[in-house]
């Protein structure tokens, strides 16, 4: 399992060896220099460097990097299924797509199955094939992506999807229109 905050799901007082190498210890009875070369090669899946990250303490890292120690800690123990508890939610937007694509990258190499717990649409539109959508613990909806995101929907599944933002790319255009329309930008603005 990857769960939401990094910060709180390692260690701050154990090592990134340590935080990787339990369970390379715990489930594949590794030692010595079978396991130092296990946790080298996890670093490099995670585009982390071990001569640089290995023998640093969590505090040391910035948040997406601590997401990716604890991907490579899921990957130690060699798993077909990883559960991703929002990963993404404590990121910031570019950190957030990094992960995503790291995870796309490793479930094709390793021929991962994940199961997003997510609130954020985008990133279920982005990265899934089934959706399940729940309330109070009940399955609404289940269904493709294509499926769950095209009307009809589930009462509750429309709310989801009406209450995400939609950007619109011509917004700063509008503001200037309506303040020039006001007399709010200075005539060096035009």
């Amino acid at each position: 399992m990857i769960y939401q905050m990094a910060d709180t799901a390692v260690n701050p007082r154990h090592k990134i060896r340590d935080i990787i190498g339990r369970p390379l210890s715990f489930y594949l009875n590794m030692q010595g220099e079978a396991k130092e070369r296990r946790l080298r090669e996890l670093m490099e899946m995670i585009e982390m460097d071990p001569d640089l990250f290995l023998d640093r303490l969590p505090g040391e890292l910035s948040g997406g990097q601590k997401q990716r120690i604890c991907i490579a800690r899921a990957l130690a123990a060699e798993p077909s299924f990883i559960i991703c508890d929002e990963v993404t939610s404590a990121l910031d937007q570019l950190v957030a797509e990094g992960i995503l694509r790291l995870l796309d990258r490793l479930q094709r190499e390793l021929n991962l199955a994940y199961m997003f717990i997510t609130h954020d649409l985008a990133t279920v539109g982005a990265i899934a094939d089934e959706v399940i959508v729940m309330l109070q613990g009940r399955i609404v909806e289940q269904g493709p992506k294509e499926e769950i995101f095209n009307p009809p929907h589930h009462e509750y599944t429309e709310l989801l999807l009406s209450s995400v933002p939609e950007m619109d790319p011509d917004w700063m255009d509008d503001v200037i229109r309506t303040r020039k329309k006001r007399g709010g930008l200075a005539a060096a603005g035009n």
